[in-house]
């Protein structure tokens, strides 16, 4: 009798960093262009993104309870699907933040720091891609230290964009509501971190 065919974790943690790949250039578009009208349009496109994120998960999950042999340890498989669910949740967390808010206007921090987070994110695609090999691989140890470079650049971002905001904002509102925004951008450079810290770990363990 064949043998039943694995299900492809790794395609599946690619898949689910494609989506928070889309989250995140739609957020960059959003507030390129920002329209406080078209938020609750922009707020429905998001929440597909991350239900098909969501769906990734699921079947992944479904997949793990029934196979007795994974390429990985199972809680690393698991713990990689949640953060990658984790970062799609954080990037729509944002855009949730700015309706509840009521922003008007885009500061110019913002949008910086959507940028790299779109850098992130696409770095840890590149990782992620690579990472079904990650005993042969020659470039996987680079491409999760570029993610480490790049949250240490929205570290960066973030005590500068806080400081600005103190320094110059003078209604107490907009203050309270940037806080908690910058803090959730933020917040998104670390879930990618995150996910390289745990790829980091099963090599690691692997070796």
């Amino acid at each position: 009798m064949a043998r039943k065919k694995e299900n492809d974790y790794f395609a599946m943690f690619s898949e689910g960093v494609s989506c928070s790949c889309r989250a995140a250039d739609m957020l960059g578009r959003v507030l390129a262009d920002y329209s406080p009208a078209q938020l609750e349009q922009h707020i429905e496109a998001m929440h597909e993104i991350e239900h098909a994120g969501d769906s990734v998960r699921h079947v992944l999950t479904r997949h793990l309870l029934k196979e007795f042999i994974t390429p990985i340890e199972r809680e690393d498989i698991m713990q990689l699907a949640t953060s990658i669910d984790d970062l799609t949740d954080a990037i729509e967390d944002v855009l949730l933040r700015l309706y509840m808010f009521n922003i008007q206007t885009i500061r110019s921090d913002a949008v910086e720091f959507v940028e790299v987070i779109a850098r992130c994110c696409a770095a840890l695609k590149d990782a992620v891609d690579e990472f079904r090999d990650f005993r042969k691989s020659e470039t996987l140890r680079d491409k999760i230290i570029e993610i480490n470079r790049l949250e240490e650049d929205g570290d960066a971002l973030y005590t500068a964009a806080m400081h600005r905001l103190y320094a110059e904002e003078k209604d107490a509102v907009s203050v309270v509501a940037w806080t908690t925004l910058y803090d959730r951008l933020e917040k998104c450079c670390d879930r990618c971190e995150d996910i390289a810290d745990a790829i980091e770990s099963v090599v690691l363990k692997n070796s």
